[in-house]
């Protein structure tokens, strides 16, 4: 009842602890909660769906002079999209690391097949 914000009992009412943006717990669900556990399964699912691509375009790419294993955004989406149809999420969240370097902000099927892919 403490938490129920439709309650009509004053006295059961909890004050809501507002943080501020300087807060170390600013924009963070409280500790120990369902939601923060979600949070860190989404984080832990991720990260594995970014080990995978990298795998993946170790294994079709070509080593380049450079050194660095490269592929097409056009190869690579005919390969990875039959195990997830998250391929332009997961390489934005790679180069986000600093895992891979494409050139653009965003890329499309067909329109940037072309567009090379680094693993870095």
């Amino acid at each position: 009842q403490r938490k129920n914000p439709f309650s009509n009992d004053d006295r059961l009412v909890s004050k809501p602890l507002h943080t501020h943006r300087g807060d170390p717990t600013y924009g963070r669900p409280p500790e120990g909660s369902q939601t923060e556990q979600r949070g860190k399964d989404a984080h832990s699912h991720v990260g594995k769906e970014v080990e995978e691509l990298c795998l993946i375009i170790r294994s079709t790419g070509e080593v380049g002079e450079d050194g660095h294993v490269s592929v097409t955004f056009g190869q690579l989406f005919e390969t990875y999209v039959t195990i997830s149809n998250k391929v332009v999420g997961i390489l934005l969240r790679a180069r986000k690391h600093g895992l891979v370097r494409f050139e653009g902000e965003m890329l499309w099927q067909g329109k940037d097949d072309d567009v090379v892919i680094t693993l870095l």
